[in-house]
């Protein structure tokens, strides 16, 4: 678009300018490292940085332009809210831009990013595809992927998150899907949505922004997302382990690495699946992500392929990653809450006893959990105690310490560590050769920073 056009699409005005002309052709960037010839930055001011400091910055790198709130001696489009203006861009370029392109949409309390990298690693089979990088599934990351597509792009595969109900139906707004995915409902976030009703709610909302052209993929196994197929006149499909589901898993095994293999049912035939991903929750992401490559008319042979052949893209979601002494490290570490914690364990639990190895769990704390966070961190120190693990180390404050101590009580060995410093110096003088070590916290713990450094080789002695 020339810059004269988008400054009339988001309601600015251009400032410094010499070229009203000039054309962007590269997507917009919010990190001024990312710029390049082509692109818009996006000026955003966050809790300790602001973007406008950056901009100039990003003019030396090529960018147009920047988007902004105030001049900054750069070219610039000026506009009152900056997230409202690349809201207006990203909805202008679906409306007008992107018009033979079909948006999937994708939902849920957990395995949303999972289900996006399996649907981005089938739909290019059918067509051009732009997915969501990483976890990019706010107000942010939604508008910046729409500016990856272009009007050959067949699919537009974008995750949305939400803390609050109505966030999905403000990007739906944004990008009015073709097809809806919900994954689940579960307990993430449940201390700031007051419920898991109100979480089905706002997930929800996904699907009732579908035309009647549309169509809805659900989880037949959850039964609030069931419900959902009442919230839309767009057809539905669903998917999951439920004999009744339109795609669904049989003879479900775990080898022993964690990763799950299935006989793959849809209702034009049947084939074999064996996933690169681990986790046994991988088999609802995967089964999902293949309801969305049959709307797109792909083959249950070539379904199956594909889904075979995935391999996971999105970082610190059971990375597993194998030191040169035999150690196995799992960065689970993006995010956790009560459902994803107790299926990382069991993960870990069946990869531990596939190699007769010792099996260590790190965890952190989980937020969000309201009233409900005491007794929610006692469980998963219970269910803990339950797999019979090696060891469990608890990191960080008094959330973890509840791991910790319900996890002793029913008879595991178990510690709580003040710091992650702590919990390395701890690992580093323990493990062995063939331990499988599972790291995992919500995010703002940053538990990953310790998978990371296990992952280093031990330094040498002072003196060696």
């Amino acid at each position: 678009m020339l810059l004269s056009a988008i400054a009339e699409v988001v309601g600015g005005r251009l400032a410094d300018v010499p070229d009203p002309e000039a054309l962007v052709f590269e997507p917009a960037v919010f990190d001024s490292r990312e710029a390049k010839p082509g692109s818009l930055f996006i000026a955003l001011s966050g809790k300790t940085r602001d973007g406008h400091d950056f901009a100039q910055q990003a003019a030396v790198s090529g960018a147009v332009a920047a988007l902004v709130t105030r001049p900054v001696g750069v070219p610039a489009i000026v506009v009152d809210d900056v997230l409202t203006a690349l809201a207006r861009l990203g909805g202008h370029l679906v409306g007008n831009a992107l018009t033979g392109t079909r948006v999937v949409a994708i939902t849920g309390s957990a395995g949303k990013t999972s289900t996006k990298d399996f649907i981005a690693q089938l739909l290019p089979a059918a067509g051009p595809t732009v997915a969501t990088p990483q976890s990019f599934n706010n107000e942010i990351g939604l508008p910046l992927t729409i500016t990856m597509a272009d009007p050959s792009t067949r699919f537009l595969v974008l995750e949305m998150g939400a803390r609050k109900i109505g966030h999905i139906r403000d990007l739906t707004r944004i990008a009015p899907p073709h097809i809806s995915v919900v994954t689940n409902v579960g307990t993430a976030h449940i201390g700031e949505f007051g419920g898991q009703d109100n979480i089905a709610l706002a997930k929800g909302e996904i699907v009732e922004a579908l035309p009647a052209r549309g169509l809805a993929v659900l989880n037949a196994d959850d039964v609030r997302v069931r419900a959902m197929a009442q919230r839309t006149r767009a057809r539905v499909v669903t998917y999951g382990l439920e004999p009744t589901a339109n795609v669904r898993a049989t003879d479900v095994v775990l080898d022993e690495h964690g990763r799950p293999a299935y006989t793959l049912h849809t209702p034009e035939g049947a084939a074999a699946v064996r996933l690169q991903f681990v986790g046994r929750p991988q088999v609802h992401n995967s089964l999902a992500a293949a309801a969305v490559a049959r709307e797109a008319g792909l083959a249950v042979a070539e379904i199956a392929d594909l889904l075979s052949a995935a391999t996971t893209r999105s970082r610190w979601r059971m990375e597993t990653r194998t030191r040169a002494d035999g150690v196995t490290i799992v960065n689970d570490a993006y995010n956790a809450n009560p459902d994803s914690m107790r299926s990382s364990l069991d993960a870990l639990a069946t990869m531990a006893r596939g190699h007769d190895q010792r099996a260590i769990a790190v965890l952190g704390r989980m937020n969000e959990l309201g009233h409900d966070a005491r007794a929610a961190h006692e469980d998963i120190g219970r269910h803990a105690a339950g797999l019979h693990l090696d060891q469990l180390i608890a990191v960080g404050g008094e959330e973890a310490g509840w791991i910790q101590q319900a996890a002793h009580q029913a008879g595991a060995k178990a510690v709580h560590l003040p710091d992650q410093d702590a919990a390395l110096h701890l690992l580093r003088s323990t493990l062995r050769a063939g331990d499988v070590v599972l790291v995992k916290a919500s995010r703002g713990v940053q538990l990953q920073q310790l998978a990371q450094a296990l992952m280093q080789p031990d330094p040498e002695p002072a003196g060696a």
